[in-house]
């Protein structure tokens, strides 16, 4: 009889602790994280660009914070989200460069807990789509991150030559074409896709669904519906011919000038702009699949939607195409955080600079998790609440090691690893025309900005794994330099327009 009553006993307990765990999964808050490559300011909610066509992610910001001065860790897709994924920094990883972190000796990154680890270790069920790491990037401790994962590629595209640029001789980066093929043949709808179904079932843990999606990264090529929907003439953006002749040689190495050489030569600036902005409405569309999905889902009022570029992107200013540089196209990203619970922040923008390295913990704090301890960054949640709250600190990018740019809401400070200087005054000068770094007067200024925000310290290059290393910094000084100079060179022979200045001395 006592045994009898002691049985029962444990299974009142039992049943009550399960009741309990399946009460407290049921309030946790899901999460979307949406990744999206290679895309700048030319978004509606961010008005980078008049032409533009973003309907759904504008509705995402009208209904979340969108973070109108997000700026991401280093302005290139490996280090980018080797930070935000890990939470931590590029001086203090190493992880300066691109990586295959799959092929990084020995245990290096053994001290950080991946972002989905940290969530599936909380009792999440984590699923990853396509391009969430750096691929190939995606392919590390799968089994110990994702409960899922499913990468997509695109199925053979046809693309339309005759429509917008296509290089000959070829050139990937510079494909701006659409493509024939159905819906169904391009990697960004199969993803959007299978993040739909995921979202029609029925879960019994909360989630950490990450959807990658990789355009407008090129080549940028989409389908025929999006490339027609930009029939206007493209406006260009703002470019000053000489722009470049007071910036440090360093910082000027950062130009892609051998892109522009081609596009210029083939006066296709106007095409490859018009892939990009179709690129992005074809994401755009994506995303909007992806939303729709989770409004109509039983998720929908509990559900923490995050979307992030991993940076931004040139079209000609600053006389460059594609990332890699410490300028503002570059760095900037658009950044949004709709809590669906309810935040009083909910429909209004946040003002002030803030970096994604604060993602890791901003998300863990929403969720209520406790982030590893070695996390930079701080939680966003405050700015949720209250977006217009004053943020002391710079939103800090990294481009290779001692290469350093600070974001405050009038400033952008650089340093680069040689002591050279660029400075900004954003308020008056939004596209960065002027290097105030050589006035006596700011002197003081940047002084202390370096004094108090920059690294004290920067951790050692990591030696293996890398695939790609192009920018001149404290390791290798002239890594790119003087591909610059030959390029620059090359550009004047050819006499090119607009001329690009006296950039050699």
């Amino acid at each position: 009889m006592i045994n009898n009553i002691k049985s029962l006993l444990a299974l009142v307990l039992l049943l009550g602790t399960q009741v309990s765990h399946a009460q407290n999964d049921k309030d946790r808050p899901n999460v979307l994280m949406i990744c999206i490559d290679d895309m700048n300011d030319w978004v509606g909610f961010l008005g980078g660009h008049p032409q533009t066509k973003t309907p759904n992610m504008d509705k995402l910001a009208s209904k979340g914070v969108n973070f109108e001065k997000a700026y991401c860790t280093s302005p290139g897709c490996s280090p980018s989200r080797n930070a935000l994924m890990f939470g931590v920094e590029p001086s203090k990883s190493g992880l300066y460069p691109f990586y295959n972190i799959n092929n990084i000796e020995g245990n290096v990154l053994d001290k950080y807990t991946a972002m989905p680890k940290t969530f599936r270790d909380n009792g999440y069920e984590t699923v990853g789509l396509t391009k969430v790491f750096h691929n190939p990037d995606n392919k590390y401790k799968q089994e110990e991150l994702w409960d899922e994962y499913k990468y997509y590629g695109n199925k053979k595209l046809n693309v339309i030559k005759e429509k917008g640029y296509y290089p000959e001789p070829y050139n990937k980066r510079t494909v701006a074409c659409p493509a024939s093929n159905p819906l169904e043949d391009f990697q960004d709808y199969r993803s959007a896709m299978h993040a739909v179904k995921y979202l029609e079932k029925d879960h019994d843990k909360p989630f950490f669904l990450a959807v990658g999606f990789v355009l407008p990264h090129t080549s940028f090529i989409m389908p025929e519906e999006n490339f027609d929907r930009f029939k206007d003439p493209i406006e260009a953006p703002e470019i000053k011919a000489n722009d470049l002749t007071d910036i440090p040689l360093v910082g000027r190495s950062n130009a892609q000038i051998y892109v522009e050489i081609p596009v210029q030569k083939d006066h296709a600036w106007e095409d490859v702009r018009r892939g990009y902005l179709a690129s992005i409405n074809f994401t755009d569309d994506n995303v909007g699949r992806v939303l729709d999905a989770l409004e109509k889902s039983a998720y929908a009022d509990n559900t923490i939607v995050v979307l992030w570029s991993d940076h931004g992107f040139h079209l000609g200013e600053k006389r460059t195409f594609s990332k890699f540089s410490l300028w503002e196209e570059a760095t900037r990203t658009p950044f949004i955080i709709y809590d669906a619970r309810g935040q009083k922040g909910n429909g209004k923008s946040c003002k002030e600079p803030v970096g994604l390295i604060n993602v890791y913990k901003t998300l863990c704090d929403l969720a209520g998790i406790k982030e590893p301890d070695y996390v930079d960054g701080i939680s966003l949640a405050p700015w949720l609440k209250k977006p217009g709250l004053e943020k002391e600190s710079p939103a800090m990018t990294t481009w290779g090691r001692g290469n350093y740019t600070l974001r405050t809401k009038e400033w952008r400070y650089t340093r680069y690893h040689d002591g050279s200087q660029e400075l900004y005054n954003e308020l008056q000068d939004p596209n960065e025309w002027t290097n105030l770094a050589d006035d006596p007067k700011y002197a003081a200024m940047m002084e202390k900005l370096a004094d108090k925000w920059l690294p004290k310290t920067e951790a050692p290059q990591i030696p293996t794994g890398r695939e790609l290393y192009n920018v001149s910094d404290a390791d290798q000084k002239m890594k790119t330099i003087n591909q610059f100079k030959k390029n620059v060179r090359k550009y004047n022979e050819l006499e090119l327009q607009p001329p690009l200045g006296d950039v050699l001395n």
